[in-house]
């Protein structure tokens, strides 16, 4: 926790609780009066430049950031903090696309990749010699991931990682995001994250009549494509399993990611 002292006595912070996760040291403390969040992530990824990414959401549906570096960033507090889990899923699914409409349209920053920078874990993995994962599934998956990233319409900031575990509820904000990874695509692409989630809740997500239901809903709120947006998503499971194995998991027979790809394909 030395590396999290460090940097709340630069940023003149007063921790009063610190935490540790697999990915990040969290300090809660407080700055000049306001209660703040420090975070900092153990290995260089993603989100590494959330503090960037942050910056340019402006307070728009995304939490503020008051300060940020590479790997650090100092947060404002939500609070209570409820998650979005615990919600009825029509209006859990009803906030997220309120969330999506308050983080569009804002310019991403340089360092943020496209979506079709985020697609070559298809040709990593194909090139791996791993075939864990049916590999038909693969191929189809990546030409339809392709053909979708070459016919994109506008392009904006996503979060990247929108979903029902990287939405906060703040009593004077409402719900607000968190934890975005940043990346430059069209809208529909957004979706995905969603429709695989909560990720310990099978039952919910992992049933064709949710994820109906939930495309419906977003696709009545939003100018979204549903089409799109359903390929996009398939597509995206089926990357969303590889990273999965890129960061050592192995693949269960119940590997969320890869059972919504299933379900997603029946539905194309």
């Amino acid at each position: 926790m030395r590396q999290l002292q460090a940097k709340a006595e630069a940023w003149n912070v007063t921790l009063e609780e610190t935490r540790e996760t697999p990915t990040s040291l969290l300090g809660f403390g407080v700055r000049a009066g306001h209660r703040v969040v420090l975070k900092i992530t153990r290995h260089e990824g993603d989100e590494s430049h959330s503090g960037k990414v942050l910056e340019a959401f402006n307070g728009d549906g995304a939490v503020r950031v008051y300060e940020h570096e590479t790997g650090a960033v100092l947060l404002e507090r939500l609070e209570p903090g409820e998650l979005l889990i615990n919600l009825e899923d029509d209006k859990a699914t009803m906030i997220l696309a309120g969330v999506m409409k308050k983080l569009a349209h804002h310019q991403a920053p340089v360092e943020c990749p496209t979506v079709a920078d985020w697609g070559r874990g298809f040709d990593r993995y194909l090139a791996s010699g791993d075939r864990q994962l049916p590999i038909e599934l693969v191929h189809e998956a990546h030409a339809l991931y392709q053909e979708l990233a070459s016919t994109q319409g506008t392009t904006m900031l996503l979060h990247g990682d929108l979903q029902h575990y990287n939405v906060l509820f703040d009593n004077e904000r409402g719900w607000i995001a968190i934890d975005p990874k940043g990346v430059i695509g069209e809208w529909e692409y957004e979706v995905g994250p969603l429709l695989r989630n909560p990720v310990e809740q099978p039952e919910r997500f992992a049933n064709p009549e949710t994820i109906i239901r939930r495309l419906e809903i977003l696709t009545t709120l939003l100018p979204l494509n549903y089409s799109r947006a359903l390929r996009w998503s398939y597509a995206q499971s089926i990357l969303s399993t590889i990273w999965g194995l890129e960061d050592g998991y192995p693949l269960e027979s119940n590997n969320p990611s890869l059972t919504l790809a299933r379900l997603l394909r029946a539905l194309l």
